[in-house]
């Protein structure tokens, strides 16, 4: 079995620092990484495929520096970045046989590997086809299927799912479930239900750093007696909006239950209720997102 840890990681562009100190153990199972954009994500799963230096700190495979390993550490190793390159005038199965041959994969394993992996993507009956011709989740699962070829103990995708309808999203959780054994995935997103069940553990990033870390009952309890539900009327729920973090609204008859996540109850008569990953997001960066829409309007 693999193991993949980080010792005080950090990298910085200029005077920016984008992941600090990230000291981390990763074996078998799902690991989900929660954070709005600019957390830090991205450039923490590049430097976990070798494709960025830290600034400080080390990554070790099994033990061993993965600058050392080199090869071999590549040939563990299945990525599906966020914008992946494809040549739009290949064939899916010409492709994936094309980067089989770049990853080494010998040629009498290669065929049945490409095979395969269209079989588990549902892209076996598209395999003819030239990729200018798919579709936005089409392009995703050959993402997959071409970071799969190599049949990675550790496979690393990044927002896997940006631009996925609902249908797709759940297809893809269902690949990555049937995957999860044996090997180590780790799955950056900043979609919650792509990681709230399948995920072995969830890991909040925040400013480059890893704020919490836990199985979703643990990461959700971190938060309890911070949710909460009260029941207004139309005129009330209005005004409630435009004070209040309010996470969810839904009207009941003539009512509106409202959810916030806050650390006191927002309004006499507010009940608190169970915490779910959702409201843990929207609890660590909420203000985040607030300063990224005020941003957007001041723009506009």
């Amino acid at each position: 079995m693999p193991e993949l840890t980080t010792d005080r990681v950090t990298k910085h562009f200029k005077n920016k620092i984008a992941v600090e100190q990230v000291s981390l153990c990763l074996r078998e199972g799902v690991y989900g990484f929660l954070g709005a954009n600019g957390a830090g994500k991205t450039t923490l799963l590049r430097m976990l495929c070798g494709v960025l230096k830290p600034s400080a700190g080390e990554i070790r495979c099994n033990g061993v520096p993965i600058a050392k390993l080199d090869g071999d550490y590549r040939y563990m190793l299945g990525y599906l970045p966020q914008d992946f390159g494809y040549y739009p005038d290949f064939t899916a199965r010409r492709y994936l046989e094309y980067l089989a041959s770049c990853k080494a994969i010998p040629k009498e394993l290669a065929k049945d590997r490409v095979q395969e992996m269209l079989r588990l993507t549902g892209l076996e009956a598209d395999q003819k086809s030239r990729l200018k011709t798919f579709s936005g989740g089409m392009l995703r699962r050959l993402g997959i299927a071409q970071a799969l070829l190599n049949d990675p103990e550790i496979l690393i995708l990044d927002e896997p799912t940006s631009g996925l309808d609902p249908k797709e999203r759940i297809r893809f959780r269902n690949i990555i479930s049937s995957l999860s054994k044996s090997r180590i995935i780790v799955l950056s997103t900043h979609i919650v239900s792509d990681v709230e069940f399948i995920a072995d553990e969830i890991l909040l990033m925040k400013q480059g750093r890893i704020i919490r870390q836990g199985t979703v009952p643990e990461v959700t309890e971190s938060i309890n007696g911070k949710v909460w539900e009260y029941l207004a009327s139309q005129e009330e729920a209005l005004r409630i909006n435009e004070t209040q973090a309010v996470s969810n609204l839904k009207n009941e008859g003539e009512k509106v239950r409202l959810r916030f996540v806050s650390d006191n109850p927002p309004c006499e008569g507010a009940l608190p209720v169970r915490p779910g990953l959702e409201d843990v997001y929207l609890y660590h960066f909420e203000e985040v997102s607030e300063h990224v829409e005020h941003l957007e309007r001041r723009t506009l």
